[in-house]
């Protein structure tokens, strides 16, 4: 069970098929989705801001099967139509760009009312859990106070809020430049959001953007643990990388995006951001050797996989010469794969921590360079646990089974009991030793059964089974 995923918007697919393959592949039947307040549910049904569901990184672009403003139109539509099982999460900022779009600005209290009336008709028909991402238009613009109703209404129906923090890095474009830094503050607003409550807190990705943020990863473990010793139920989850993937604009202050083509070369403006930029990855411990092409549009792929420094050696520029080039080329939409995000020591930390969870956090991209993550990164966990890095065999297990069940509330799923689902995943300890990790491919995985149907057989796919082997994993209701 892969505890924090965007599937969602891939299971409505006219034909999700090729968006689930490496998942099956690599072992995984059942997803937690609509994560990072990014949901392809939860909103007014009759929004005039469609356009603006999925913040930008998602949204409905005419190859669903239909548009589903409420959870249970959504795991109705999934249910057997999928080949893996989806369980959804409501995502605030999809709820709240229903209403106002991607307006920053407070919400009249009818609007509010309507806010958290989508997301609660949502929990009521079988979401697991409600997602914040507060680093996405318009949870980016919000106050506590809208954020601390939205804990609120979690914790009466006692599911997770998984939160996509304002901050994974040690300085970010979110607060003054200076002082703590920015990861921490991140947490220190999701202990005020949360504090008096007894709710169920998900910390999404715990990563560490930048060599300057690795520091921070005690003290993250310290403020969970601190707020689990004040009453709320926080935990963490992880992937195996040590990369994450991104827009090619993550570098580029908002005022810089909103300048025109023309004006953003002008010699005043190139100069400040130029100067930010080196300032950012001086600050942050990473560079243009650390960002690596993933996608510039068609007819640019001999840039994917190489980094921007490289490129830039290539066209003879300085980087920020060539990096304004390839966001020009991609029209500021293209994708980049940058770390680090985390070390090997870290991920071996927290992944044995027993408030952690496993994930991907990945998706299957139409062009260019993947995330790793869709290919191997839970055979990885399971790798460790065997090399002695990581967790116990049965401690990873749970992690990445029924612990996620447990976590979200669904039922009759993560265990192997008589009357449960049969999501069964058979490994090779051997070929999970001598797997090579980051090839494009899983490794170690044999056999997986998604609801007692044999869908993966060594490398052999059931395709056709795989049309209608998912089901809809709605949550137990209180």
């Amino acid at each position: 069970m892969d505890a924090h995923s965007h599937n969602d918007w891939f299971a409505i697919r006219k034909d999700p098929r090729p968006f689930f393959e490496p998942f099956i592949r690599q072992g995984i039947t059942s997803f937690i989705t609509g994560n990072c307040g990014l949901s392809a549910t939860g909103f007014t049904p009759d929004t005039p801001h469609l356009d603006k569901i999925g913040g930008g990184l998602f949204g409905y672009g005419g190859e669903e099967t239909g548009v589903y403003p409420s959870a249970g139109a959504l795991l109705d539509a999934v249910d057997r139509h999928s080949p893996c099982n989806i369980a959804v999460l409501a995502g605030h900022c999809s709820a709240r760009a229903g209403i106002t779009g991607f307006d920053g600005r407070d919400l009249t209290p009818a609007e509010e009312e309507q806010m958290l009336g989508a997301m609660e008709q949502s929990l009521k028909e079988g979401a697991c859990g409600i997602s914040l991402g507060l680093m996405y238009e318009p949870g980016l613009y919000v106050s506590i106070e809208e954020l601390k109703k939205v804990a609120r209404l979690a914790e009466r129906y006692d599911r997770p809020m998984t939160v996509h923090p304002r901050a994974c890095s040690a300085v970010s474009m979110t607060y003054p430049l200076l002082g703590r830094p920015h990861l921490l503050r991140a947490l220190d607003e999701l202990e005020e959001i949360t504090r008096g409550t007894h709710m169920k807190l998900q910390y999404s990705h715990a990563i560490f953007v930048g060599r300057r943020s690795f520091r921070c990863k005690d003290e993250l473990k310290e403020i969970i643990y601190r707020m689990r010793e004040n009453g709320v139920d926080a935990q963490f989850d992880i992937y195996s990388e040590l990369l994450g993937v991104s827009v090619i604009t993550v570098v580029m202050p908002t005022w810089y995006q909103a300048l025109s083509a023309e004006e953003k070369r002008r010699p005043v403006n190139k100069l400040r951001f130029s100067l930010l930029a080196k300032a950012s990855i001086m600050l942050l411990g990473f560079g243009w050797d650390d960002i690596t092409i993933a996608y510039v549009g068609e007819g640019n792929e001999q840039y994917e996989g190489k980094t921007v420094a490289q490129i830039a050696k290539e066209m003879g520029k300085s980087d920020i010469d060539a990096y304004l080039d390839l966001c020009e080329m991609s029209n500021f939409k293209g994708r980049v794969n940058m770390g680090p995000y985390s070390t090997p020591e870290i991920v071996s930390d927290l992944s044995r921590d027993a408030l952690c969870l496993y994930m991907t956090d990945a998706w299957v991209e139409p062009h260019g360079v993947q995330n790793p993550a869709i290919y191997d990164c839970f055979p990885k966990f399971l790798k460790y646990s065997l090399n002695g890095t990581g967790d116990t065999m049965p401690g990873t297990i749970r992690k990445m089974t029924g612990g996620v069940a447990d976590r979200f509330s669904i039922p009759e799923r993560g265990y192997v009991r008589e009357g449960y689902f049969a999501d069964l995943t058979v490994f090779n300890e051997e070929k999970l030793r001598s797997g090579e990790e980051d090839h494009g491919h899983s490794f170690g995985i044999e056999k997986v059964f998604i609801n007692g149907e044999l869908i993966l057989d060594g490398d052999t796919l059931n395709t056709d089974a795989m049309r209608t082997s998912g089901r809809a994993m709605r949550a137990a209701k209180r």
